[in-house]
């Protein structure tokens, strides 16, 4: 992806923004969750469309504390552990109580994310999804990416704060190397400047 062509981050606002605007839709709740998947945990399109039960629920049978992505699911071998959100894991328990309603609902087969006329969606309709709801909100150059672009910058300014590093951010990204995690970073012009003068 070349620098001039990646997709805009999302500020703190806006996040909140979406957040309280996909839940007045007709699948709120679903779509506020596909909504975290991305800006909460990272997770690209194909990696939301491909999420199993199995992948978030614990040994006993309700949701984890993290999600276990695995390679098939995800892209080559970036499949990873990342820790669930407080806010993603409550939508997800209350999707998990509506899934269960289904009688057969198996966790080792179904999918979190699901449509009236499906019980699997694609990489493509959420990637649709995303340019609707930006589209409605007036969010130019916002995309599927957007999410995880806002994810890993985030976690990038965090992560030193409770002791780890840049090694960190791109395990929870899945990267390969951490040449690809830093291009997803949006730098900060105001703390450059801050920096400088900590010496």
């Amino acid at each position: 992806m070349a620098l001039g062509k990646q997709a805009k981050t999302l500020t703190k606002a806006q996040v909140e923004s979406v957040t309280s605007f996909l839940l007045t839709r007709r699948h709120g709740l679903r779509d506020q969750t596909v909504f975290l998947l991305s800006v909460r945990a990272g997770l690209r399109a194909k990696e939301i469309a491909n999420l199993k039960w199995a992948m978030v629920l614990g040994a006993d049978g309700e949701v984890g504390d993290s999600i276990h992505l695995t390679d098939e699911a995800s892209k080559g071998r970036s499949g990873r552990i990342v820790p669930l959100n407080k806010q993603l894991r409550g939508n997800l328990v209350q999707m998990l109580a509506v899934a269960r309603q289904d009688r057969y609902f198996g966790p080792e087969t179904a999918y979190v994310v699901t449509t009236e006329r499906s019980g699997h969606t694609s990489a493509q309709a959420v990637v649709n999804m995303f340019k609707r709801w930006y589209g409605d909100l007036g969010l130019l150059g916002c995309s599927s990416h957007s999410g995880r672009r806002t994810f890993i910058t985030n976690a990038a300014k965090k992560i030193s704060t409770v002791g780890g590093s840049l090694r960190d951010v791109q395990m929870l990204a899945g990267h390969s190397s951490l040449a690809v995690t830093q291009r997803y970073i949006e730098g900060d012009s105001e703390a450059r400047r801050k920096v400088v003068e900590l010496g």
